[in-house]
Parts: structure tokens; sequence; C-alpha cells
């Protein structure tokens, strides 16, 4: 069975802010870096043990987010991808995974939450709105790959819960702050959501190894327990900003009559 794992860093417990974890030149970057890679191992651990038998490691962290030197010898690893979307993914694998993932912009109680940078409000693909997980989880479902397993703080949690009927989740942390911050610019949303109550890191990985296996071994008994939304073409995303430095809010749109990732791909056009 072939296991797909996306990886980010703002979800990943004991990464604490955006500036000073996980950026290039943020002072804590590269223990951020081992965080991750340790909760990925985690996960691998949990997949294996249930009858996974290639597993490929895709790094979706703008600067980077895999420390390739501490990841399990067993799996391959992707870092760069052509278009992007879609990232790696494609209709060879059975299932899909996320580990470290955060929740989509203007989502209470979330910790560093955006969709792709702090600057945008909300994005639509065909009217549902979705954030960087949502966006991975829709391509899952064109290719007939199923998305089991997620692991983040709890406001990503839910948001996969209820995007994914049936997916396994581990919070490994508490966003703290109300509300959708949607009143702020970039730069102060990027600022507002860093107050959160962690689990220590070593329990962090018991947690997302025991979800891992799981989360297999669910899809193994029946696998028509994952339901993702269907998107039918034509394909159209609406991606809505917030002011960043001097540009204004703004409003943009992408579309395509019958290919997803085509669409996904496009220049934004403005309206």
């Amino acid at each position: 069975m072939k296991v797909y794992i996306m990886t980010d860093m703002e979800g990943v417990c004991g990464v604490l802010d955006h500036d000073n974890w996980v950026r290039v030149d943020s002072r804590y970057y590269e223990e951020g870096k081992k965080l991750l890679t340790l909760e990925v191992n985690a996960a691998i651990e949990g997949f294996f043990s249930e009858g996974a038998t290639e597993i490929l490691v895709a790094d979706g962290h703008g600067y980077g987010g895999v420390n390739h030197l501490l990841l399990d010898r067993r799996v391959l690893f992707q870092r760069g991808f052509p278009g992007p979307y879609p990232f790696g993914l494609d209709k060879t694998f059975s299932v899909m995974a996320w580990i470290g993932q955060h929740a989509k912009a203007g989502t209470p109680y979330a910790h560093i939450a955006h969709t792709g940078w702090f600057d945008v409000l909300d994005c639509t693909i065909n009217g549902l709105s979705v954030g960087e997980f949502g966006e991975l989880a829709l391509l899952g479902a064109y290719f007939g790959v199923t998305p089991v397993f997620g692991s983040g703080d709890e406001a990503f949690a839910k948001e996969a819960s209820d995007l994914v009927q049936g997916i396994e989740t581990v919070a490994v942390k508490q966003g703290l702050f109300p509300g959708s911050g949607d009143d702020f610019d970039c730069e102060g949303y990027r600022n507002r959501n860093i107050a959160a109550v962690h689990k220590h890191p070593e329990q962090a990985r018991e947690l997302i190894y025991a979800g891992a296996a799981r989360a297999l071994q669910k899809f193994r008994e029946a696998k028509d327990q994952f339901q993702v939304p269907r998107i039918l073409p034509p394909y159209r995303m609406e991606t809505f900003y917030r002011p960043n430095g001097n540009k204004p809010a703004r409003r943009t749109f992408r579309e395509d009559k019958d290919d997803l990732i085509a669409m996904m791909n496009k220049p934004e056009t403005p309206f």
C-alpha cells in the first residue's frame, strides 16, 4: 500500500510562532525542522506497522521543513514540485496524510493559521471554502487517493474532520485566540494567532504514531468510511485578500472547464 505524506511546519508541536521558528532566518528554524521530521517519522512508523509498503514524504513548507538526514531511511522524500500542484501526488497512491498542518485563514482558536500566506482572507473552490489542507484533499479525491490522517493544531483537526468524513486526526496543540481576525491587515494577522497550549513533543509523537496506525487499519477494513466532498467541473477558484502594505483588499479567480490541476496552476485573474 502506497502512502503520500504532505508536511508543513506551523502545525507542529513545539513550533511556537512564525517569525522565530519556520523561516530560513528564524533563530529556531533548525529545531523546528527537527520537531517536524520526528513527527513525520512517528507517522511513518504507524503506517508501516499497519501494512504500508511504500511512503513518499513531500516537503510542502515554503522555506523547506524536513531534515532529510533525520528522516526515516525507508521512505522517499520530495522537495520541488513542477506546477506546483499536485505536489508529487498522483493516482498510484492509496492514501494520503498531513503532518504539521495548520488551519485555514480566519479559523477561530487556530495557531499560526493562514492559507498560503497571511494576506489571504479566504479561498474557495466551486464555492467551498478551503485552506491548504482542503485544496490537497480535493486533489486527492480527483486522483482517487483517500485522505485518512492529519496532525496539527486542534482547529486544523476540526477543519479536517468537517471536510473529510471519517478522517483520523491528532491535535498536538490548541490555539487561544477567538474570532476570525478578518479585520486585520496582512502584518497584523501574521502576528495575531501565536498564543497556544502545546503537548510535550514526545507525547505528540506517540499520539501521531497511534493515529496513523489507526487510520490505515480503518482504511484496510473499509475505505468507504472516508468521504471527501465531490467537486465537479467546471472548476473555479476564488481568493479573497486582506490589505497588505500598499496593496488594498482584492479578489482574484482562476478557472478551467474540466481540469482541476490546470485550474489551480493558472495565474490569478483580478475581478
